[in-house]
């Protein structure tokens, strides 16, 4: 498909789905940790998608070519994408799905800070410094107005808010370090490849590794490793190559919204005031920060 200069239907109906599947994905995780340890989980997922991930290269023909610099860099974003899952994978053991969507899908928030700061190109505007205080403002709501009953913990939102952080981190080496010369199914495997050892190696340290395991922990794993590591990730890495990169990060508000109504309709999660506002907060933040900026 050529590449496109505005967002059609295609990508918009296509990046819906996306932002369900990521949401959805919360749900897995946080049914898959009843049956397997967090960190354990984590690093199972990354292992598996090596193997299909360069099945994927194999079967294209995209030779696993680094350009000078990118592996390197490659290993370095390894380490934060194994930081940001362990923190994530922990943190949907200790707290809600809803509470884990607001805290880590405000990643565009932590990413235009850090971009301000190394990327040139890339400085905060007064219509995303608006944004960047709206979606702070959310967290803050979401992490420090529990009230009674409110569910989870506020460690676990804790977690998922690093994991946010480090989620910008990788993206960032993706974009601004010499990775990005390199293939994007490319910058996915040498990650999966990074991060698995890391993962299993730091498991014992939270605990068994195994819990009350079924074979439902199983298929939620195929899933994770099939479904949303592999071709979720590569499919969005493609949208990516086709429709303007601002059009495709608009679409990144969708994600937390997604979050919290699956966790209340799956789950059975409550939906707190709290929860609403911080999620009307977030979510129109994102918005602001991903808003392109007016032609001249």
């Amino acid at each position: 498909m050529d590449r496109k200069t505005h967002m059609d239907a295609f990508g918009a109906g296509s990046l819906i789905a996306f932002a369900l599947l990521l949401a959805f994905n919360q749900v897995v995780v946080k049914v898959a940790n009843a049956g397997l340890q967090p960190a354990f989980f984590a690093g199972l997922r990354s292992v598996g998608a090596v193997v299909c991930v360069w099945a994927w290269l194999w079967w294209r023909g995209i030779p696993l070519h680094f350009p000078k610099g990118a592996l390197g860099a490659g290993i370095i974003a390894g380490v934060f994408f194994a930081a940001e899952f362990l923190l994530l994978f922990i943190a949907l053991d200790l707290t809600t799905v809803a509470r884990s969507g607001i805290m880590f899908y405000s990643m565009p928030l932590w990413m235009a800070v850090i971009a301000h700061f190394v990327l040139p190109d890339d400085r905060v505007t007064p219509t995303k410094a608006l944004g960047l205080l709206l979606a702070l403002g959310g967290v803050a709501v979401a992490l420090f107005g529990r009230g009674a009953g409110g569910g989870g913990s506020f460690w676990g939102d804790l977690a998922a808010l690093g994991g946010a952080i480090g989620w910008a981190v990788t993206a960032l080496m993706a974009k601004a370090s010499p990775l990005r010369h390199a293939r994007p199914e490319v910058q996915l495997w040498i990650q999966v490849l990074v991060s698995g050892p890391i993962l299993i190696l730091a498991a014992p340290l939270f605990g068994p590794l195994i819990r009350d395991l079924q074979p439902i922990h199983l298929w939620a794993l195929a899933f994770q490793i099939v479904v949303v590591v592999s071709a979720g990730f590569i499919f969005w890495l493609w949208l990516l190559s086709i429709y303007p990169a601002s059009g495709v990060a608009s679409f990144s508000f969708l994600s937390p919204v997604f979050s919290v109504l699956l966790g209340w309709l799956i789950l059975g999660e409550e939906i707190r005031l709290e929860i609403v506002v911080a999620l009307v907060l977030v979510a129109a933040g994102i918005l602001l920060i991903n808003r392109p900026p007016k032609k001249a």
